[in-house]
């Protein structure tokens, strides 16, 4: 995690106070806050909003008992995730189809540019939704 994000995690209050050495001044970072800095850097790699890493934070405060809530938003997260995946795998495919279509007309083959300017444009409307 680059030190500019941990300092805005800290100023937004998603990482405790930290303590400064009093020599130097240097940030000293306890065990359990080094814990909530690793899942913190794990959620954003995965992709997740600081209200859900916020959200995460407060249910993991409170143990087991929220167990389920921690699931639900980990499912609802990975839903989102196979949601931008399948917009993500139309946006491949649109483009593998123009570069298909220029390569035909740079080849001067014209039924094939029909062809696949016909199959692309049966994935415009998901394209754009």
């Amino acid at each position: 995690m680059s030190i500019p994000t941990l300092r805005y995690y800290e100023e937004i209050g998603l990482v405790p106070d930290v303590g400064r050495d009093p020599s130097s001044g240097h940030r000293r970072y306890r065990a359990d806050t080094l814990q909530i800095i690793e899942s913190l850097a794990n959620l954003r790699a995965v992709g997740m909003s600081i209200e859900e890493m916020r959200t995460y934070l407060t249910l993991r405060e409170q143990g087991d008992e929220t167990a389920v809530e921690k699931r639900d938003l980990f499912q609802a997260h990975a839903e989102e995730v196979e949601k931008q995946m399948a917009r993500l795998r139309i946006h491949q495919r649109y483009l593998s189809l123009k570069v298909a279509y220029w390569d035909a007309r740079a080849r001067g083959d014209l039924d094939d540019a029909a062809r696949i300017a016909q199959e692309y444009e049966s994935i415009v409307k998901d394209l754009r939704s």
